[in-house]
């Protein structure tokens, strides 16, 4: 069984809020966005980190962290990118991979809004925490936890962490 904290779109912020939860997990999984590579850093001291870079990070997270991250945890195959898309409207870039291999666990960031939905043509689980960043449009600052055991996807929460401002 793994306790997993899923964030993205921090662009540079991490606060102790986030590290209380980040203290409660197994894992923290991160869908990119990450900004200064310090957030990384310091997850990375506290808990075993999956990541991916997004559209605004910069040559040495594109070095550090790979655009699509794919893994197995516990039975569950799991396919972190920033920029996926949503079940019935995937990134062109990505359709074709999704048909052929197709993960059980969908994550991705970018839009700064909170999604989890399940597609019924992939069998899959889609998942987008939102933004625990302070930057960009949303108003509330997201993230997911959630808890894999075996093959099962279970225990989701949303944690609304404060208004942004």
């Amino acid at each position: 069984m793994k306790k997993i904290l899923l964030l993205s779109d921090t662009h540079s912020h991490i606060d102790d809020t986030i590290l209380k939860y980040v203290q409660q997990a197994d894992e923290v999984w991160h869908a990119g966005d990450i900004g200064d590579l310090k957030v990384t850093d310091i997850l990375k001291k506290l808990k075993p980190l999956r990541a991916v870079y997004g559209n605004i990070d910069d040559a040495q997270a594109r070095l550090e962290f790979p655009l699509h991250n794919r893994f197995i945890c516990e039975d569950v195959s799991v396919w972190i990118t920033h920029i996926g898309g949503y079940p019935g409207k995937y990134n062109p870039n990505i359709k074709a991979e999704m048909s052929a291999n197709t993960p059980k666990l969908f994550i991705c960031g970018h839009s700064h809004i909170l999604k989890v939905m399940f597609d019924k043509k992939h069998q899959l689980l889609h998942m987008n925490p939102g933004a625990c960043g302070k930057s960009g449009f949303h108003q509330v600052r997201t993230m997911l936890r959630f808890v894999i055991e075996g093959d099962k996807i279970k225990d989701l929460e949303i944690i609304e962490i404060e208004k942004r401002v």
